[in-house]
């Protein structure tokens, strides 16, 4: 395990190393991440936060909690964040990671810069301008080592979350793309069975919705796993506060979600939510000894080669499971079935069993990307099991 303290060490040790995967905060769930070889950790990096208009510019170690703290700090902000402020953001925005908004990108979207050591130890810089660049942005570890990199900001704002109980299944159906774009960021959480709650976090000065489709407000907080404590959770009830303590789900500095789990995720074209949402509900019964919660959000589209959301604004239909490894992996193939005609693309970091060519069908860029990683790495030097089982490299 390799623990640099300058770029040039990076430098240096990939250009030396036979084989090696860059970790980032390990909150992926399959084994992109994983090597027989060396491993190499950005966390020791100096801890040099740069504004530059609306960019901030961050060492590769820096987890998003940190980042967010020191924007909020200097009156700015992050256009969103995903559920857990812990992970890194180079390890985030590598894999597609997102919060919720339909007119909100994946954390990948909002990257504006790339500082990568190439598997011969070159530093190259990329830019939006760069041909390169939407095809390096999502990059699955397989270019390089980001030593840097660039994300846009914006001014501050406050949130404020409130969730919403029993919502019925004819009004999620029914209503379901009013439901999701109810608020800034909307995040509906169901066991497939019933609906259990919805969280819709409204930036304030936004209008907000008072009759939330027949759906009552919490009076006091509530975590979205039945029985579990809250002191993990960001604020609710809607109180209002700034933005970076209210679209994370969870607190920065303590311990997240449920601990020990599993995750898989699938993307659809927005337009074919409701209708995915309900192929899945037929599989509630195999689900239930299984799923601790499922959580639907939406994404705007981008350009980014690799993205989940490429060229579609998206739902994302997400699953939080019981550490049972090989019973998931055998139920995930009912789950790929049922989304499939809706051209249910996973998520690069979690769980999944689709396979190539449907790989190459639902990510119509994927050779583009095998050719660029080919150029920056044509030894396969950041390769792995992972990457040739999905990729072919």
């Amino acid at each position: 395990m390799h623990r640099p303290r300058s770029v040039e060490e990076v430098r240096r040790i990939v250009a030396e190393a036979g084989r090696i995967k860059a970790l980032g905060s390990r909150h992926c769930f399959n084994g992109i991440a994983d090597t027989t070889a060396d491993h190499l950790t950005l966390d020791a990096l100096p801890d040099d936060v740069e504004i530059d208009g609306d960019v901030v510019w961050v060492p590769g170690g820096t987890r998003y909690g940190e980042l967010a703290a020191h924007l909020a700090a200097s009156g700015r902000a992050l256009h969103n964040m995903a559920s857990l402020p812990h992970i890194t953001v180079v390890g985030a925005t590598a894999t597609g990671t997102h919060g919720s908004g339909v007119r909100n990108g994946s954390l990948s979207a909002a990257v504006a810069g790339l500082d990568i050591v190439r598997a011969d130890g070159e530093l190259v810089r990329l830019r939006p301008e760069d041909p390169d660049f939407a095809g390096a942005v999502v990059h699955l570890g397989a270019l390089g080592v980001v030593t840097r990199i660039g994300v846009r900001v914006q001014p501050s704002f406050d949130v404020a979350t409130t969730v919403h109980l029993g919502l019925d299944w004819d009004s999620l159906l029914g209503e379901f793309e009013a439901i999701t774009s109810a608020a800034y960021s909307v995040s509906v959480f169901t066991d497939f069975d019933e609906v259990i709650q919805v969280w819709a976090k409204a930036r304030v000065g936004d209008d907000a919705k008072t009759d939330f489709f027949g759906a009552r407000p919490a009076e006091v907080p509530t975590h979205m796993l039945r029985g579990t404590g809250i002191d993990n959770l960001t604020e609710q009830l809607g109180v209002a506060g700034s933005w970076h303590e209210r679209l994370p789900h969870f607190k920065a500095g303590v311990t997240p979600s449920d601990g020990d789990e599993l995750q898989s995720e699938y993307f659809v074209p927005a337009e074919h939510g409701a209708a995915a949402l309900a192929a899945l509900r037929p599989l509630a019964d195999k689900m239930a000894p299984l799923l601790h919660i499922g959580e639907i959000r939406t994404i705007a589209a981008d350009d980014l080669w690799l993205s989940p959301a490429h060229g579609t604004a998206s739902v994302a239909f997400h699953f939080t499971w019981r550490p049972a490894q090989a019973s998931v992996e055998r139920l995930l193939p009912d789950v790929e079935a049922a989304l499939e005609p809706f051209g249910g693309r996973p998520h690069w970091g979690k769980l999944f069993t689709t396979e190539p060519p449907d790989l190459d069908l639902l990510y119509p860029k994927l050779a583009d990307f095998r050719s660029l990683a080919r150029r920056f790495d044509p030894e396969g030097k950041f390769g792995n099991d992972f990457l040739g089982r999905t990729i072919g490299l």
